[in-house]
């Protein structure tokens, strides 16, 4: 059996790989989280991967509170670089191939167009100062990783926008969303399936390591993309767009975050759903369920 571990199963990345392990019947799945793995501790993380003879290690595990992190860099440096750092170098010294999950937040959003693997970083936040060094930290004991960068994630699973427009759709009558910070939505599910496709593919003896990018297709603003949730959901409401200024908060975000997944859809031969294609599909799994 092929050696899978999964960290940061709790969360909404690492619950869609468990919705989906059992299409992967030659893999064995290790789902962790800190109750059972810290990944702080690399004495831990080290026979934790020898223990299970891991041949795969897919890093979903993150701090990933953006305006928190303003006020707790230490612990966010732990988790999103020094933990990252310990699953690269337990996975160099037994030869497991690493796929880890970084975001659009390292760069600083003054692009005018899709950003694309080879664009300068400039994270303008505590979170994507760390994700950053996570990413850095891992080439440097562990260069035959895959990292792959996302942005505006959400699923069936945990607190995410989609699950927060649903809620305050039911509450209120009217809605403010930002219309100035443009990107594109990541159905988690989607994402699973691609780090899923990778490990198949590695199987096969197609292995390329790098950074790439990877979202669902297609564009939209934060008011955009809530109000076609609204509309999926069939909830009647007033949406007002508002700027960024008009609702401050601790944490910088990209103005424009949107990634071009060219690489990843040639290198693995990709084919990645529209996120209104994805977001329906969410959406009938929550509302269903």
């Amino acid at each position: 059996m092929i050696q899978v571990l999964v960290t940061g199963a709790n969360g909404q990345l690492g619950h869609s790989l468990q919705a989906r392990a059992n299409r992967y019947p030659a893999f064995a799945f290790h789902f962790t989280d800190v109750d059972t793995l810290d990944l702080c501790d690399a004495e831990a993380v080290r026979r934790y991967v020898e223990d299970k003879q891991v041949n795969y290690i897919l890093n979903c595990a993150a701090y990933t509170a953006v305006d928190k992190a303003e006020s707790n860099e230490a612990l966010c440096e732990r988790i999103n670089r020094d933990a990252v750092r310990h699953l690269g170098e337990a996975a160099q010294a037994v030869g497991a191939k690493v796929i880890h999950i970084s975001t659009d937040y390292v760069f600083d959003g003054t692009n005018c167009r899709p950003y694309v693997e080879t664009d300068p970083t400039c994270p303008i936040s505590v979170y994507g100062r760390t994700k950053l060094a996570g990413e850095e930290a891992l080439r440097a004991v562990c260069p035959e990783a895959v990292i792959i960068r996302t942005a505006w994630l959400y699923s069936e699973y945990g607190n995410n926008f989609v699950k927060t427009v649903l809620r305050l759709g039911a509450e209120r009558d009217e809605l403010r969303f930002i219309f100035d910070q443009v990107g594109s939505p990541t159905y988690a599910g989607d994402l699973a399936e691609a780090m899923l496709t990778i490990v198949a593919q590695a199987e096969e003896g197609h292995f390329v390591p790098g950074v790439y990018h990877f979202s669902n297709e297609g564009v939209c603003s934060w008011y955009d993309f809530t109000v076609k949730i609204l509309q999926l959901a069939h909830l009647s409401k007033r949406v007002i767009p508002i700027e960024t200024k008009d609702y401050p908060t601790p944490a910088a975000r990209p103005h424009y975050s949107v990634l071009n997944k060219g690489k990843i859809k040639a290198t693995y031969g990709m084919t990645i759903p529209h996120w209104e294609t994805s977001l329906q599909s969410c959406l009938q799994h929550l509302l269903n369920s």
